[in-house]
């Protein structure tokens, strides 16, 4: 009996002295997991405040502030320091194990592995630098300052004295940089420069005589605000110089980048599990799909619109006209942006009637006409706060139609007729990216806030399109379903046309037929695409690749959690983690 207790008595030492070992390394382990994690956290946050001091131009559209008053100077040197600064930041990020980091650490840690690497690949690699003479304009810059409504008009002044002198240098290296660009861009910088005057112009002197600067201060600010002013000119003349030489010997570089550079920019900014190659064909296997829901919606509404015309045997004419048809409902050109402010208040009730998801009334949304240095790119855009300056106002800009002749403007509006506006102000505003960004701001990873991926914000607009029908808006009228279809179809054809260009050699009128005749678009819309795919690469593409990773995983969420799926939730889950590669926040969810 002794012996058995003894033995007993023994095996129980033996298990508590195994337990407290065990217990002992468990503790020493997460203590170490702790030290690691701690350490991450301190390296991220310092690559932050290091990658300001390097491009502060990106600290001021975060809105950090330390660096408002600085520009700059785009030339070798600042590009070999920028160089230096992102080897040394990869080396010091290589030196933690990924399996040692938290799920949302891991995260972090692939968004500045890519932003790092990406940087050194448009460095010394894409070289946009020499070749986009859009790249370089001021106007940006001093328009956040100038926007600023928590700053005094002393402080912006101040703030923006400061700046005009880096902009002579800042142009001359511009001009240095310059080498073999494309036409596309040339043509652009000529516009946006010559609409940097919208911003620079004479109201800036008007606001000086009546601040408090000192009276030197504001000889020093009328010098400098004419320096600037004249390199802003001189850079627009050796532009329009640069132009005509380029057309005259047709010795523009091509604006078509090729399939080599194409996937390495696609990989490192859309950051999908998939290839270039691999979306595209997922893409053309969607637009057949999606052709065929509007052929059934059309054959359900054409005896409505058409009783007494026999309805085409070619399906495509058939969606052709009845959309055709329809699109003549649209608002009047001069009430375009007018238009857009009033239909605001009624999606934000609606979000908030199928509590969708949480609105934050403190943070405001402000409808303007894009500004003019803006201009010639998009027909609609948002310009949102940084994370470090969450409560100012998110601008939508639009561009007004008012100026446009009638046959142009006609044909935006047809485009953005009475159903397509509301979808695209579900996209640009609520539940949109206006929604999206405001969350991502306030994402306990400033890395997600700052680093963003732009397919996943691009995705989530336009996953909100089709969730915001899927839930009643439009009361599930047909008409704007197929409007839906054609918009979503829109979304598809931007990734097949924007593949087909730069790899594939697309010529413009086959690009044009692709949009018009295979999506069903107006010529004014196809052909402000077309010069859009001319001026970018691999953009458009972020619509559809994000948008499919979303609805996917919403797909399989709803499988998942069967009746307990909450859509609120999902959204509200999905956006906590910031903007964010879709492929890590799925990973972070499940």
């Amino acid at each position: 009996m002794k012996k058995t207790t003894l033995g007993l008595a023994l095996v129980v030492t033996l298990g508590l002295t195994a337990c407290n070992s065990a217990n002992q390394t468990t503790h020493t382990k997460n203590e170490s997991t702790t030290s690691v994690n701690q350490s991450f956290e301190q390296f991220a946050a310092s690559l932050i405040d290091s990658y300001w001091q390097h491009y502060p131009e990106a600290s001021s559209y975060a809105g950090y502030g330390k660096y408002d008053d600085i520009i700059s100077i785009p030339n070798a040197q600042t590009r070999a320091s920028n160089n230096t600064f992102n080897e040394a930041q990869l080396d010091a990020l290589q030196q933690f194990d990924i399996n040692t980091l938290s799920a949302n650490q891991q995260t972090d840690y692939y968004l500045i592995k890519n932003r790092l690497q990406k940087s050194l690949w448009h460095n010394q690699t894409f070289k946009s630098w020499q070749w986009n003479p859009s790249n370089y304009n001021v106007s940006g810059g001093f328009a956040l300052l100038l926007n600023n409504r928590f700053k005094s008009t002393d402080e912006k002044l101040n703030l923006v004295l400061n700046r005009l002198k880096f902009v002579p240098d800042y142009y001359q290296a511009a001009q240095n940089n310059i080498e073999n660009p494309t036409l596309e861009y040339t043509q652009l910088a000529i516009q946006q420069n010559q609409g940097a005057f919208s911003v620079l112009d004479d109201s800036l002197l008007e606001m000086l005589s009546s601040s408090n600067l000192s009276s030197a201060d504001k000889a020093l600010f009328k010098g400098r605000f004419a320096d600037a002013k004249a390199a802003i000119h001189g850079y627009i003349d050796y532009l329009i110089k640069l132009e005509k030489e380029l057309v005259a010997t047709d010795s523009a570089r091509s604006f078509r980048i090729g399939e080599s550079l194409y996937e390495q920019k696609f990989a490192f900014d859309i950051q999908s599990g998939y290839t270039a190659k691999q979306m595209y064909q997922k893409a053309l296997a969607d637009k057949g799909r999606v052709t065929s829901e509007m052929i059934c919606i059309t054959n359900k509404l054409w005896p409505k619109y058409f009783p007494a015309t026999p309805q085409p045997e070619n399906d495509i004419q058939a969606i052709s006209k009845l959309i055709k048809h329809l699109s003549a409902k649209h608002v009047d050109k001069h009430k375009f942006v007018d238009e857009i402010s009033t239909q605001i208040p009624a999606l934000e009730a609606f979000v908030k009637e199928k509590d969708l998801i949480t609105l934050d009334a403190d943070k405001p949304l402000v409808v303007r006409k894009t500004p003019e240095y803006m201009r010639g790119y998009a027909m609609a855009s948002i310009s949102s706060p940084g994370p470090y300056e969450s409560k100012g106002n998110t601008f939508y800009n639009v561009e007004p139609l008012g100026d446009m002749d009638d046959e142009k403007a006609s044909s935006y509006l047809r485009e953005y007729n009475h159903w397509i506006l509301q979808i695209l102000n579900i996209h640009e505003a609520i539940p949109g990216h206006y929604t999206q960004l405001v969350y991502a701001n306030k994402s306990p990873s400033l890395i997600k806030s700052l680093f963003s991926n732009g397919a996943m914000i691009e995705g989530w607009a336009v996953y909100t399109e089709r969730m915001m029908l899927e839930e009643g808006y439009g009361n599930f009228e047909p008409e704007m379903w197929l409007m839906y279809y054609k918009w979503n179809l829109r979304v598809i054809c931007n990734t097949i046309l924007d593949y087909a260009i730069h790899v594939e050699g697309l010529s413009k009128e086959a690009g044009l037929d692709l949009l018009m005749n295979g999506a069903f678009q107006e010529q004014a819309e196809a052909q402000g695409k077309w010069r859009r795919a001319t001026l970018s690469q691999v953009q458009l593409t972020s619509y559809y690749s994000g948008y499919r990773e979303i609805y996917d995983l919403r797909e399989a969420q709803k499988v998942k959690l069967g009746n307990s799926f909450d859509l609120k939730i999902f959204h509200e889950t999905f956006l906590s983690f910031g903007s964010a590669p879709v492929k890590y926040i799925t990973k972070l969810m499940q």
